[in-house]
């Protein structure tokens, strides 16, 4: 199946991209019925192979797991899909570039192009609004609503000091958003310390390069190299 080398190749794309650590997570709707998703067992996204995907009904709950263990924050995915139904993939990750924004107040602005539904909006979810005392992470039901809420109709929501999460209308753009997320956050770090006075894309500029931002030159070339490296680690 296809889609399922989709998955596969997401998680070690943005592993090779540095968006993700030993602790992210890529999910997939299902194309055969929206009620259910794949995600990869607790496992490090670069080694991910297809016999390690599982999948979950929208209450995260697995269908088979064959003694797998599944990862703690699949609420996330699980929610967002809920409340987001033109959502086909959802990514989390711990974005280096990206916390410092979650923690400091500073918004993320759209520097550029390939990072312009920035433009649209990204907020940050602060778990402590629903939850005190807790390690961060969006482990339960209402945890995962709480920040399917948060991000409502942006493409993308800063988690405060945890990272941040990324939604496509295909895996592409899901794995397109988080990559050029980081190098937005990145570059715009880089010219407030040359100067207070920047010039980022206008509403208009946003509304004009959101629609071409599909990645689709970069896709097959990050797929391909993902899935000959996940050949390679098998023999």
């Amino acid at each position: 199946m296809d889609y399922l080398d989709d998955l596969v190749a997401a998680y070690r794309i943005l592993a090779e991209q540095g968006v993700i650590d030993a602790y992210g997570h890529v999910s997939l709707r299902s194309p055969d019925n929206p009620q259910r998703y794949f995600i990869a067992r607790s496992l490090a996204p670069e080694a991910v192979q297809v016999e390690d995907i599982m999948e979950y009904d929208l209450d995260s709950k697995p269908l088979d797991a064959q003694g797998r263990e599944s990862v703690r924050e699949r609420f996330i995915h699980g929610e967002i899909y809920k409340a987001r139904h033109e959502v086909v993939a959802v990514v989390h990750n711990h974005s280096p570039s990206v916390i410092p924004f979650s923690v400091t107040g500073v918004p993320m602005q759209p520097i550029y192009h390939m990072a312009s539904f920035i433009g649209e909006g990204v907020p940050n979810f602060e778990i402590r609004d629903f939850a005190k005392g807790t390690d961060l992470l969006v482990k339960t039901p209402q945890l995962g609503a709480a920040l399917a809420k948060t991000i409502g109709k942006s493409s993308a929501a800063l988690m405060r000091g945890h990272g941040s999460v990324t939604v496509g209308e295909n895996i592409a753009r899901a794995v397109g958003r988080s990559i050029y997320l980081e190098q937005s956050a990145r570059l715009q770090m880089q010219a407030m310390m040359l100067s207070e006075k920047i010039t980022y894309l206008d509403p208009a500029e946003v509304k004009a390069s959101v629609p071409v931002q599909d990645y689709k030159r970069a896709w097959p070339l990050w797929r391909e190299k993902a899935l000959a490296k996940a050949k390679a680690d098998r023999k």
